[in-house]
């Protein structure tokens, strides 16, 4: 069987592009149905990149790891940082995951999670929240299947005029956090 297998490294400013490209086409194929149509045929690569800070590293900046293909091409993402809620400082937060929609299924979700895990436990986190969009059925059995419960908190977005809301899920990091490197999709090295 020739297993799939990605790399694992953290974003820096060349990666821009790639990082958006990816965003992009998760959002219109994650979210058709759930945001308005004229808001996701929209979007624009380039516009998505300029946004990037991933120049910045200090502590409280967020951290982008990016899976890699064999061809090097970036094929997921994965941002972490302090939790932007009124949260205690030992709350971290997946501010987003994203996985080109040629790829769901194959694994890097699980890879790119197992990491911002890894990063936000080794950043000192006791747990961490993140943000799921409602009616996001397919993200919402992801993260419960790695551990995540929703908290009860929901917070509403407008989003071209649509009102939207999001619901928050939480997992508790010190004692599930797993090492990357026990998960059998992964072969890099150079994330934390």
């Amino acid at each position: 069987m020739n297993r799939w297998v990605c790399v694992l490294r953290s974003a820096v400013p060349e990666d821009a592009m790639a990082v958006a490209r990816v965003h992009v086409r998760a959002w219109q194929a994650g979210y058709r149905g759930l945001l308005p149509e004229e808001y996701l045929d929209g979007l624009q690569t380039l516009e998505r990149a300029d946004r990037y800070t991933f120049h910045l590293t200090g502590d409280g900046d967020p951290a982008t790891t990016v899976a890699l293909d064999r061809a090097e091409t970036v094929c997921g993402f994965v941002t972490t940082g302090p939790c932007r809620d009124d949260e205690s400082h030992a709350v971290g937060e997946v501010l987003a995951l994203h996985v080109d929609p040629d790829r769901w299924g194959q694994g890097v979700g699980t890879v790119l999670i197992g990491a911002a895990r890894a990063r936000l436990a080794g950043a000192g986190f006791a747990e961490a929240v993140l943000w799921v969009l409602a009616g996001n059925d397919r993200a919402e059995r992801f993260y419960r299947r790695d551990g995540w419960e929703h908290d009860g908190a929901t917070r509403g977005e407008v989003v071209w005029g649509a009102p939207v809301d999001e619901n928050r899920y939480r997992a508790i990091l010190i004692d599930r956090s797993r090492k990357i490197e026990d998960h059998p999709e992964f072969s890099g090295t150079d994330i934390l």
